[in-house]
């Protein structure tokens, strides 16, 4: 066992390190990822470890990038490209949906797409819109992409090595606002393996209401369980982790038990991931449900200015009020 303690962006930029080290074969390429490490330092070091032929500054162009991924990737390579904000990635958006999700299917499996997108995503660093965004719905509604999100430095760690052996295209996104979160330290064992890493896990139990989330959310929900403790209440956290395709057989088994759900996410909530966890939690345990599903989330607005994002983002006050209304139903 060799434990560091690690923050969440320290994680992924070590995860990305062993897998470069396992296989010659990934290459990472994104703006400014290689001499600069890129604008969060995820790839701090990397270029000069492994070379510019394995960590690629490129032009700033997501569909370049992409596109040439696409290529690299039939050619038996395993790319990583980094989107620099979420929302510079809908120039590559094309790239993704109409070849990067499509070629495995449309060739019978002839070809395969092991190419990982790092999205870092969602707000609360003091951005503006196209810097601070929550497109993950949008692409866990495309057949053929796998969609998941880290919340944890363990998680983070396993998460790119498993994210990168895949032979599927998987778009990973990270919240950006916790990458240097000392708050978030925690000790990672970096040699034995997580059973799974891509499935929904109970991180906090309890026994009055389940609350599920993802990504930056996860730590908003556990503040709120916490909180929620002290007033004698005991909520139950999810974490997701994989968006595209949903694990909820552990959040069904939950809401079986204390009847309630709230759905928390920094995404609009209009055809969004909570609107399909609702449902299909809605679906499968009726009978058990004490109150309709509840959602927290961001608002059916762009991105506000910033001084305005404390009141767009989902916080403890707001989960806890939903925890009070489902109770009081």
């Amino acid at each position: 066992m060799d434990l560091q303690k690690l923050t969440i962006g320290k994680a992924i930029n070590l995860g990305l390190r062993r897998a470069m080290e396992a296989d010659p074969k990934v290459l990472i390429m994104g703006e400014d990822v290689g001499k600069l490490g890129g604008v969060f330092r995820i790839t701090d070091g990397l270029q000069k470890d492994f070379g510019e032929q394995r960590v690629l500054d490129t032009p700033l162009a997501e569909s370049g990038i992409i596109g040439t991924a696409v290529g690299l990737a039939v050619r038996g390579f395993r790319p990583v490209c980094e989107i620099q904000f979420e929302g510079f990635i809908f120039p590559g958006f094309d790239q993704i949906s109409s070849q990067l999700a499509k070629l495995h299917y449309r060739t019978q499996g002839k070809i395969k797409m092991p190419v990982v997108i790092r999205v870092p995503f969602g707000g609360g660093i003091g951005a503006v819109e196209h810097h601070s965004e929550s497109p993950e719905s949008l692409f866990a509604h495309i057949a053929g992409l796998k969609v998941v999100s880290v919340s944890n430095a363990v998680d983070a760690y396993w998460g790119i090595q498993e994210a990168i052996r895949s032979d599927d295209p998987i778009l990973f996104f990270e919240p950006k606002k916790l990458y240097h979160s000392g708050a978030l330290k925690m000790e990672v064992d970096t040699e034995t393996a997580p059973e799974r890493v891509f499935s929904s896990a109970v991180v906090r139990s309890g026994s009055t209401a389940t609350v599920v989330a993802y990504g930056p959310s996860v730590k908003v929900a556990l503040d709120a369980a916490a909180a929620a403790a002290d007033e004698g209440k005991s909520l139950e956290v999810i974490d997701l982790r994989t968006l595209s395709p949903l694990d909820l057989g552990p959040v069904f088994e939950s809401v079986r038990k204390t009847g309630r759900l709230i759905a928390v996410s920094e995404a609009p909530s209009e055809s969004s991931l909570t609107s399909e966890i609702a449902a299909r939690v809605q679906q499968e345990c009726f009978y058990s449900l004490e109150s309709p599903v509840l959602r927290v989330t961001g608002f059916d607005t762009p991105y506000p200015p910033s001084k305005l994002e404390e009141h767009y983002l989902p916080d403890l006050d707001r989960v806890l009020h939903a925890v009070d209304r489902s109770l009081s139903w």
